[in-house]
């Protein structure tokens, strides 16, 4: 019989305690059952809302459907759903039978989906009607996949989710798992090449919903949380899922894109209390001054950022307009979500925050060795939310997990107060007169100008082949780009970074390249670098 985890939140940092015998959906749908939350709205989507009992019925339909398919424990199930009560369904009932559920993002491309199913082995494909025209010129050529499952009124001659659900049996038995079976799978975003399959355990679930959900944010029964971020990302997996389920309380989600309009529309129509976006939505959102606390939500005590880092400019803006901090925070696929982030009135906006309580954080110099505050290192962290390694992936795999501590690939500066300053990814920070330069730096510096509205830095050669930094602009509506316009902004970064920093090169585009999670890949602008 699976049991849940013991927590004692009184503990510094808190203690918790899974027992061998574990599956996670227990922690998550059942508890909120026998604490007699089974008529309370767990979640509210496009098409309306959601009791916990509810939701417990459907995700056992839908791991029962999945079993009748001839799933069985540690089979992969990939699922690529919009944000609608089915995601929830197939996740947990999938977890609860013991299957391997494989999330992918809505967002890619049909080579992208053909590489994940090949590289997946799944043998269900579990999808969303308006995305099945992705999957549909790669189905016939797959070696692994067996059953397709469409989400909708328009099956293509496949499965259909609501037909499966609707005769499969509300009762499923818990599988025998433990707490290190691999539970779910996430593909890194690709932001500095190929995705690679991130194995999760069961376990992994409970700790970022206690330490961070509960720790941080202090998520409560009576919070209604909306997150920008969709379900399939590791931050929108635990803002709109995990996070509210673990202690009851209402997640709002939406199907289509998060623009800043569909944003403020939520806002006014369910007042969430909590609300996690990304810097550039938080960004488009401000651009409309009539977007402000009086338009939006009145409930709203706390707002998220993650994903990449929150320009300080942005923070005082919101926070001045909205009357609620933003709690910046890094996290990753690998570690399932924030572990080192920002907190309640102790904000300090261009600064990542300090440690969660729980996890281990630490800056290792080129070679091996801590750094003194103030110098640029490569961020460690450990904690028991670590994915156990990339599938398939042995050389990536050592290199980023190293037995307790895994890599985070971000470089940081500790300052004397504890503070921890993000500069860039360790692949992108450029060295420029025997000195790192960090390119976010730059580009927060760029961001501050009024003409711009979003900024990569990269590294580009001069003519003695020593690296310099270049940038890549994309322009507020209505800004000509002109070359006087670019020697005023390289004066402007002059003015406020170390003269040594500023870009030599000034190159205006139309867009950045970026993942579908909305990150820059500034890889791809180096490829373009001759």
């Amino acid at each position: 019989m699976s049991s849940r985890a013991e927590v004692d939140l009184s503990a510094r940092p808190p203690r918790i305690d899974v027992p061998r015998e574990y599956n996670a959906a227990v922690e998550f749908i059942d508890r909120n059952l026998e604490q007699g939350r089974g008529d309370k709205t767990a979640l509210i989507d496009d098409a309306g809302s959601y009791t916990y009992g509810e939701l417990a019925e459907r995700a056992n339909r839908a791991g029962n459907a999945l079993l009748d398919l001839g799933a069985g424990i540690e089979t992969r199930v990939m699922m690529c759903l919009l944000d609608t009560v089915d995601f929830p369904s197939v996740f947990w009932g999938a977890i609860r039978a013991g299957i391997v559920v494989v999330p992918v993002n809505t967002l890619l491309t049909t080579q992208d989906y053909d590489y994940m199913l090949r590289d997946s082995r799944a043998r269900i494909l579990v999808v969303s009607e308006s995305l099945y025209e992705k999957f549909a010129p790669i189905l016939d050529d797959q070696p692994f996949l067996e059953t397709v499952v469409v989400s909708g009124t328009e099956t293509h001659g496949h499965q259909s989710m609501s037909t499966l659900i609707s005769a499969a049996s509300p009762l499923l038995e818990v599988a025998a798992t433990v707490a290190d079976d691999i539970a779910f799978w996430l593909y890194t975003s690709g932001s500095t090449g190929k995705p690679k399959g991130s194995t999760h355990l069961h376990s992994n679930l409970v700790v970022t919903a206690v330490l961070y959900g509960v720790g941080v944010l202090g998520i409560r029964t009576d919070d209604v949380v909306f997150s920008a971020a969709k379900f399939f990302f590791a931050y929108g997996l635990g803002n709109s899922m995990t996070f509210p389920f673990y202690v009851g309380a209402t997640a709002a989600v939406i199907a289509g894109r998060p623009t800043p309009d569909a944003v403020m529309e939520v806002m006014r129509k369910h007042e969430p209390t909590i609300y996690y976006g990304v810097p550039t939505l938080y960004g488009a959102i401000l651009t409309n001054p009539d977007n402000q606390r009086s338009t939006g939500s009145s409930r709203l005590r706390v707002c998220v950022s993650a994903g990449e880092a929150l320009p300080e400019g942005i923070g005082n803006v919101w926070q001045e307009r909205f009357g609620v901090e933003i709690l910046d925070g890094l996290g990753s696929t690998e570690m399932l979500h924030i572990f080192l982030s920002n907190r309640e009135g102790a904000v300090r906006y261009g600064t990542t925050g300090t440690p969660i309580p729980g996890y281990e954080l630490k800056v290792l110099d080129e070679h091996g060795a801590p750094t003194a505050p103030g110098d640029i290192g490569e961020l460690w962290v450990k904690g028991a939310s670590s994915a156990v390694a990339y599938w398939n992936q042995r050389a990536k795999s050592l290199h980023t997990f190293h037995g307790p501590w895994t890599r985070t690939g971000d470089k940081y500066i500790v300052d004397a107060n504890g503070y921890y300053h993000y500069c860039g990814r360790t692949d992108d920070m450029l060295k420029v007169s025997g000195q790192w330069v960090s390119p976010f730096e730059v580009e927060s510096a760029l961001l501050a100008h009024e003409s711009v509205l979003e900024a990569a830095v990269v590294g580009h050669k001069d003519e003695d082949g020593l690296v310099k930094p270049k940038g890549y602009l994309v322009l507020c509506e209505g800004i000509e780009s002109t070359v006087s316009l670019a020697d005023e902004l390289k004066e402007f970064v002059k003015d406020r970074l170390a003269p040594f920093k500023y870009p030599r090169w000034i190159e205006f585009v139309d867009i950045l390249p970026k993942t579908a999670t909305g990150k820059i890949q500034r890889y791809k602008l180096r490829q373009d670098e001759p």
